[in-house]
């Protein structure tokens, strides 16, 4: 048998030599998270030892004062926070983990996560969100878990999400979404996790990138069933996975990125040099059009002062009389 060494011996030696009762010293050394409004626990919060500060159901209009570094975890559910501001969690730098369900959060600034960078787990689920701007989610490369479940969501554009690339799971159920912006799945390599229900899905050509996706990534037999087309009519309660890349034949192919790249650059050139064209053709015409004018003045100026005969020499001076004839001069004389 192995015998124990001193080192697992010590906690008892150090228990047995201590000069006070280590029952005393519990309230003592309890950790300063133990207790409401101790230092480095936000206002109006219950903390707790491993950093999480228990801020659920007192009713909160906005994200309690005193955040900092210690928080690791913060429950904010069950309260009245209908806005996110810009830098509304500052000071919680080394936040992992951040819940805000429940709380009829209509309206989240596009810097309302800055300094989140290190977030893993965050919760919206259970609100009134209709739209994200883009950038929401785009501090948070660290984020694996995200809850957009039960809002009133009707597009997700890949912008709000940004690129993340640990994300691996993703709720979007209970929302309005009709179908998903086409690159939203291209920029989260890492997800494998994708909640769909309870959406109004209509299969149409806009939600070919789901379906390919749902095909890479198959689903429980429950759950598959689940995701039914609400419209058009030939097509409703058709199950999303049942669609083949075959069905989409006559939808067009969306342009690859380096094609997309190519129109976006040639498209403003292209549109400064027709422009120059038209001004050019333009200053041509212009020109034309006044060249033009100038004759026409000329000849009208001419036509208005007939030019005057002068007389020949060879016939002498022209008489008063008759100053076209020398004979009648002769005659008379």
């Amino acid at each position: 048998m192995r015998r124990p060494s001193f080192l697992s011996q010590r906690p008892l030696l150090l228990l047995l030599l201590s000069p006070w009762p280590v029952w005393t010293q519990t309230p003592a050394a309890a950790s300063r998270w133990g207790t409401q409004g101790a230092p480095h626990c936000p206002e109006a919060c219950a903390c707790a030892p491993g950093g999480q500060a228990n801020c659920s159901g007192r009713a909160l209009l906005a994200v309690p004062a005193g955040l900092s570094r210690p928080v690791r975890a913060l429950l904010l559910d069950h309260n009245r926070v209908r806005a996110l501001p810009p830098g509304a969690f500052v000071g919680a730098g080394a936040l992992l983990r951040l819940d805000l369900r429940e709380n009829g959060l209509r309206w989240v600034h596009a810097r309302a996560f800055w300094g989140l960078g290190a977030l893993q787990e965050l919760d919206l689920g259970a609100n009134q969100l209709e739209a994200l701007v883009p950038g929401t989610f785009a501090p948070l490369r660290a984020l694996r878990v995200l809850s957009l479940a039960d809002n009133q969501l009707a597009r997700l554009e890949p912008a709000a999400l940004g690129a993340l690339p640990l994300l691996g799971a993703l709720s979007l159920q209970d929302n309005d979404l009709s179908a998903l912006a086409p690159g939203l799945l291209a920029g989260l390599p890492a997800l494998n996790t994708l909640g769909l229900r309870g959406n109004p899905w209509a299969c149409g050509c806009a939600l070919r990138p789901l379906c390919a996706w749902l095909r890479r990534h198959p689903r429980p037999a429950p759950e598959a069933e689940t995701l039914l087309c609400v419209s058009p009519g030939r097509l409703t309660l058709s199950p999303l996975t049942a669609f083949s890349e075959a069905a989409f034949s006559h939808c067009g192919q969306p342009l690859a990125p380096r094609d997309l790249a190519v129109v976006y650059a040639l498209g403003p050139l292209s549109f400064l040099a027709s422009l120059a064209a038209c001004m050019a053709l333009g200053s041509v015409f212009t020109a034309c059009r006044a060249r033009r004018r100038r004759r026409r003045r000329r000849r009208a100026a001419a036509a208005r002062c007939p030019p005057r005969r002068l007389p020949d020499p060879s016939r002498g001076p022209a008489s008063p009389a008759d100053p076209g004839s020398t004979e009648n001069a002769a005659a008379q004389a």
